[in-house]
């Protein structure tokens, strides 16, 4: 058997694959990356030629501009693409839209890097697919057992009480601009709001991307406001740095909110003064985690960033050996 570090390993660029001459998700830029999904963390500009799902490349070309790499080659879900006899290919993640898992092969050792993902549906992306593997890479963001988020409805049906609770309040939830706002516009569309939902300008621009994607985001309006009572009893859709802005005070009397993993630490609300922490996370929860890493029993694991000795433990105690790769250059904030 190949040893695993001889197809991927760490290097101060992110994972490198020698053979094939590429970096998954590189943190520089490189001559050759694979890109796992959109997040700027993830996705950056200045490669030589990039391979990703047509979602991603469409959403870097929209963030960083249609030359933002040499080449790129879109490579759909499924299908194999070989680059110097490495075969590689993309899953869903089901972390945001065009979300992938990078899948490489090569002399019968597979190697599965998860990049960002979480297990939970969510209908503004395909779901999660687990393949079988000799070495999964996992992220471990919310790796400790304090992160047991709760069912997105649940979170959803908070904020839609609040609404009719104060329904002379606009309600103000923060949302990051890429797959966490569609999310929570998608859920609240489930859930029966067919009110047009204000949204922020910063998020016009990839909320057409979702749409022109199939992603039915319903009725959108701009979040204007002439005067200081104007959109009472609506909901507004922003960037979560907007929800500290004096953009915000044209509202009235605002209820801040925001959608976020992280709002299971109670200090980090009170930090941002939000007022309605919603706990909607993009990212695997420790139960997730885990049941993911149960499920494949991979030979080995390793884990990339985000909270690493927990599950390095679990994974010792329940018969995965397990390593942490410590990369840097992957914030928790951009995606979560």
């Amino acid at each position: 058997m190949i040893r695993p570090e001889a197809l991927l390993h760490p290097t101060p660029e992110g994972l490198f694959c020698p053979p094939g001459g590429f970096y998954v998700d590189p943190v520089r830029p490189v001559d050759r990356a694979v890109i796992t999904h959109g997040h700027s963390d993830h996705a950056r500009a200045g490669h030589g030629a990039v391979l990703a799902t047509p979602e991603t490349l469409a959403i870097m070309a929209e963030r960083y501009g249609a030359d933002f790499a040499g080449t790129t080659q879109a490579c759909a879900y499924g299908a194999r693409v070989e680059i110097n006899g490495v075969e590689v290919s993309l899953v869903p993640a089901g972390h945001v839209l065009g979300s992938a898992q990078a899948v490489v092969r090569w002399k019968g050792l597979t190697m599965v890097v998860s990049g960002d993902y979480k297990r939970r549906r969510d209908p503004t992306c395909p779901a999660f697919e687990p393949v079988p593997c000799d070495v999964f890479i996992s992220e471990a963001t919310f790796g400790l057992p304090v992160f047991r988020h709760p069912p997105d409805g649940d979170e959803i049906a908070r904020l839609l009480r609040s609404v009719a609770q104060f329904p002379e309040r606009t309600h103000l939830v923060g949302a990051y601009a890429l797959g966490k706002a569609q999310r929570v516009i998608r859920l609240l569309r489930e859930a029966g709001w067919d009110r047009p939902i204000h949204v922020h300008g910063a998020l016009e621009r990839l909320n057409r991307l979702y749409e022109a994607h199939g992603v039915d985001l319903g009725p959108l309006a701009p979040a204007t406001a002439s005067a200081k009572g104007d959109l009472a009893g609506e909901i507004v859709i922003a960037p979560p740095s907007a929800l500290q802005d004096r953009w915000s005070r044209r509202f009235a009397d605002p209820v801040g909110a925001f959608a976020s993993g992280w709002m299971r630490v109670r200090a980090r609300a009170r930090q941002r003064g939000v007022e309605l922490p919603l706990v909607l996370s993009d990212h695997a929860d420790w139960d997730e985690l885990t049941a993911t890493v149960d499920e494949l029993r991979p030979g080995e694991l390793w884990i990339t960033h985000g909270r690493e000795e927990a599950l390095l433990r679990w994974s010792e105690l329940h018969g995965v050996p397990a390593r942490a790769l410590a990369l840097v250059g992957y914030e928790e904030e951009e995606g979560e």
